[in-house]
């Protein structure tokens, strides 16, 4: 799944994307088109990330492989009902996507 990150609309990632991914979605990546950010509709993106980043990135790390310490122990200290909840949320967010016709919409 991919959001409105620039690095998920440059066309290199477009390339290798329909390149190994059979049933690819691609998206209008030209300069004209209004590519208004839609909303994240991952669960990683929605609420995990945030959490990870307020874990592993609160403090600056000197390597790569301290950084990927960091967020393995935070992944890990992540409880199963968070996740729970996270997944559960889907539907919610989902249906509210579709209400705003794939436009940004308010989580309550």
């Amino acid at each position: 799944m991919q959001d409105g990150a620039p690095s998920h609309k440059a066309e290199e990632t477009q390339n290798l994307i329909r390149d190994n991914v059979p049933e690819f979605i691609e998206v209008d990546i030209s300069p004209q088109r209004d590519n208004g950010e839609s909303p994240d509709l991952n669960v990683m993106d929605y609420s995990i990330w945030s959490i990870l980043e307020a874990e592993a990135c609160s403090k600056p790390h000197q390597s790569i492989d301290a950084l990927k310490k960091s967020l393995t122990k935070a992944w890990n200290n992540i409880s199963q009902n968070v996740i729970d909840r996270a997944v559960d949320d889907f539907p919610k967010r989902l249906k509210k996507c579709i209400e705003a016709d794939g436009g940004h919409f308010k989580n309550n």
